[in-house]
């Protein structure tokens, strides 16, 4: 993959805006993984995926609090300073990419990422768009935006997050991505889950079958690149090393 010109704040000027779902949530969740698009009636119009995320500033009251119970059991602990996690360039320096693996009903296989330029477009195939490359998790975070008025020619996509540059941190980071259907609640995935190596994260599939569109969440880490959510998935695609322009 070659060089790529960073596009950033001119694609998401020039993003379509596209705004679905009401104020109701519906969280994705191990134990209800799954939504249906079609029997909400969003099956067709424009999805759009969002991607945000923000550093932790503190690991305080989930490592370093001290809880009163706590001292009671174990009164010597009053005197022993605490460890404090550090908070300097390498734990901010996280770049988050979101990203699409796509399989459509011919045969075509590829992704939509920042990376080689693979930006993709709504209108033909793919039928999936990136509006931007934030780097620097602002509360606009990046989007993807889905055409499902070509539903029929959609087999599956893969949602996907991956660490591009900085420090593995998927565990210091406040990360969620949202899904705005044209019709019905929004959906939310919160990538929660301790894998501090982590590299990448599977974190949503589309799926079109028998019973229509459907969603289903993933959130499975990995600790390399795309080439090892290829494999976990079987997309069967050639990988080589992309790089992205410094800002």
């Amino acid at each position: 993959m070659g060089k790529v010109s960073f596009l950033g704040n001119l694609w998401r000027g020039n993003a379509p805006q596209f705004d679905g779902g009401g104020s109701h949530v519906v969280e994705l969740t191990k134990r209800n993984p799954v939504v249906s698009l079609t029997k909400q009636g969003a099956a067709s119009g424009h999805l759009r995926v969002n991607l945000s995320w923000q550093m932790r500033t503190s690991d305080f009251g989930q490592r370093g609090g001290v809880r009163a119970g706590s001292l009671l059991r174990n009164p010597g602990r009053m005197f022993k300073p605490e460890i404090v996690q550090a908070q300097g360039p390498a734990v901010v320096n996280v770049d988050l990419d979101l990203a699409c693996l796509y399989e459509l009903k011919d045969g075509t296989k590829g992704v939509v990422q920042p990376l080689g330029d693979f930006l993709g477009d709504l209108n033909a195939a793919p039928y999936v768009k990136l509006s931007g490359d934030d780097r620097f998790g602002s509360g606009s975070g990046e989007t993807l935006y889905i055409n499902l008025d070509h539903r029929d020619e959609i087999k599956r996509l893969l949602i996907f997050v991956y660490i591009y540059d900085g420090t593995p941190a998927f565990d210091r980071t406040h990360a969620v991505v949202t899904l705005y259907p044209s019709s019905g609640p929004r959906m939310e995935v919160k990538l929660e889950e301790r894998a501090p190596q982590a590299r990448s994260c599977a974190v949503f599939m589309l799926e079109n079958g028998k019973d229509g569109l459907s969603v289903r969440r993933e959130v499975k880490y990995v600790y390399g690149f795309q080439a090892e959510l290829d494999r976990l998935y079987g997309w069967g695609l050639q990988w080589g090393r992309g790089y992205k322009s410094k800002v």
